[in-house]
């Protein structure tokens, strides 16, 4: 078993992934939201939500009216999670290129994250790119988790290998 690492300290303006609560808090967010895959951009929303858990980065959930929608399918991939229910997932095309499995909803939610019914978070890892307020985000490391890292978030951060007993 590996131990954590030491918390990285916030500095003025950063939110440290050790202060986010455990069971995860949803919160609305007016930062603009930008989905870039294969040269085109398929979301940009300033209203997404975002659910805030003890050592992930942010997971961004993007309301379906600001996606551009025939670009996903949904697949027969599902999950579980004990906070939100019953994952759906969804494929990826834009043009010649393709990826299955690149983003997930909830159309079932529990009642504390029924504000994100039916909205969209992605892995940004398998886009092109994603970014908050023009900030290219850099993915969470691991397939596993969705979390959006920027320069206002600091960790470490679970989903490296030998995380997972933290």
């Amino acid at each position: 078993m590996f131990m954590r690492p030491p918390k990285i300290e916030p500095q003025p303006g950063q939110e440290s992934v050790w202060d986010y609560p455990r069971p995860p808090r949803l919160e609305p967010s007016s930062e603009q939201i930008q989905v870039v895959f294969n040269g085109q951009t398929v979301a940009d929303t300033r209203r997404a939500f975002r659910v805030l858990e003890t050592s992930h980065p942010p997971v961004y959930y993007l309301p379906p009216e600001d996606i551009k929608m025939e670009y996903f399918s949904r697949t027969p991939r599902s999950s579980f999670c004990e906070f939100k229910g019953n994952a759906t997932y969804w494929s990826i095309q834009v043009g010649e290129r393709a990826a299955l499995n690149v983003a997930w909803s909830y159309e079932s939610p529990t009642p504390d994250f029924a504000a994100i019914r039916g909205y969209i978070a992605v892995y940004p890892g398998r886009m092109d790119a994603c970014y908050i307020n023009g900030e290219q985000v850099q993915a969470q490391a691991g397939d596993f988790y969705g979390g959006w890292i920027t320069s206002k978030i600091v960790g470490p951060f679970k989903g490296e290998a030998g995380t997972w007993g933290w």
